[in-house]
């Protein structure tokens, strides 16, 4: 027979649970909605800062009229601005959410589509459609971005392979994507020798990362990717979450974790491979956004994954803010920035993480 007081104390600790539970969960969606304020209020001033400045009752009239209407604030939102921004917030939350995942599967916190080798794959395709014109001759406009997205692909999908042969081994999978990084950073660099000064100049300002060739097909492709991506991922959230905790956990727990990672990091490099394609290499986005949504958050996927997309925004388009007051009448390359930026915030993520051990 049960002990009555031992089923009451039994009741009230589930009830306590439960409570702690919510109240966890109340805390998360806060933390969310107000990264998500901050990334509306960074996405207007983006678009009032630049060159021309644009006082908020010009941009919000120029939203309103719609891109058909006339008059020169109306042309700069909606042919310039807009689309930079756009941009902005769909590459930083690829990489954001790409690198968080590729953290999950491969075990380590130093993984990200940067250190993995992905960035310089595209770099890579890039100066390939620069110097050859491939795979669309006389068309630069999409020749770079598909080169770039298919050599991504096939970076991911070589490491992939590698680390198949020798084991899904975390370990090893970061092993080969640094030396996939090395590869591709070599192959970039000889075909930058090989190139006119004219071309090789091209090749060097599309390495920097720049927002400057945005276009509304670039939006579009990239928010596209990010959508399809970001919903295909929601539904690995409780796997990966369990994967976090460990792979003998999430065995025990009846995830494959083999298939896991195959199709997580295929999604991850499709998510990477459709955000530099267009604006070249950035980094520390996909390295820093997860840290910064891990210490708000935790390991939860359902909260981690979509806080670290919106960080990933956030700093993109504080970086783009950065880079059009920095220096008045030009706009430096992002990519500058955002590894300007993401040294100190990940110096101090690093001491941080030493004060806490």
């Amino acid at each position: 027979m049960n002990n009555p007081s031992a089923v009451m104390q039994k009741r009230s600790h589930s009830i306590d649970g439960k409570a702690v539970y919510r109240k966890i969960n109340q805390k998360r969606r806060v933390i969310f909605f107000s990264i998500l304020a901050s990334m509306i209020v960074g996405l207007i001033i983006d678009v009032m800062v630049g060159p021309a400045w644009l006082s908020i009752s010009n941009v919000i009239n120029a939203i309103k009229q719609g891109p058909d209407a006339k008059g020169l604030s109306i042309a700069i939102v909606w042919s310039v601005r807009l689309p930079m921004t756009m941009t902005c917030i769909c590459v930083g939350a690829s990489l954001g959410m790409a690198g968080t995942q590729m953290q999950t599967i491969l075990g380590n916190p130093l993984a990200s589509p940067y250190t993995l080798g992905i960035s310089a794959a595209a770099g890579f395709g890039a100066a390939l459609a620069y110097l050859t014109g491939f795979p669309v001759k006389d068309a630069l406009w999409i020749s770079v971005p598909l080169s770039a997205f298919i050599m991504s692909c096939a970076a991911c999908l070589t490491m992939y392979v590698l680390g198949k042969i020798k084991g899904i081994d975390s370990k090893t999978m970061v092993l080969f994507g640094i030396v996939i990084n090395f590869f591709f950073q070599a192959l970039q660099s000889l075909v930058q020798f090989s190139a006119t000064p004219e071309v090789a100049q091209e090749i060097v300002f599309w390495m920097f990362g720049s927002l400057l060739k945005s276009t509304w097909t670039g939006v579009v492709v990239s928010g596209a990717i990010f959508i399809v991506g970001s919903l295909v991922l929601s539904r690995y959230a409780w796997k990966l979450t369990s994967l976090s905790a460990g792979e003998e956990r999430a065995r025990s727990l009846g995830v494959n974790t083999d298939r896991l990672r195959l199709h997580v990091f295929i999604i991850s490099a499709v998510l990477t491979a459709g955000a530099v394609a267009f604006v070249g290499t950035i980094g520390f986005i996909g390295l820093v956004a997860p840290h910064f949504a891990r210490l708000l958050v935790g390991e939860d996927q359902r909260y981690l994954s979509p806080l670290s997309a919106l960080f990933g925004a956030l700093l993109m388009l504080t970086a783009s803010i950065i880079a059009k007051i920095v220096v008045p009448g030009i706009i430096v390359p992002i990519g500058i920035v955002t590894s300007l930026v993401g040294v100190p915030f990940l110096l101090y993520l690093i001491l941080r993480r030493s004060e806490v051990r």
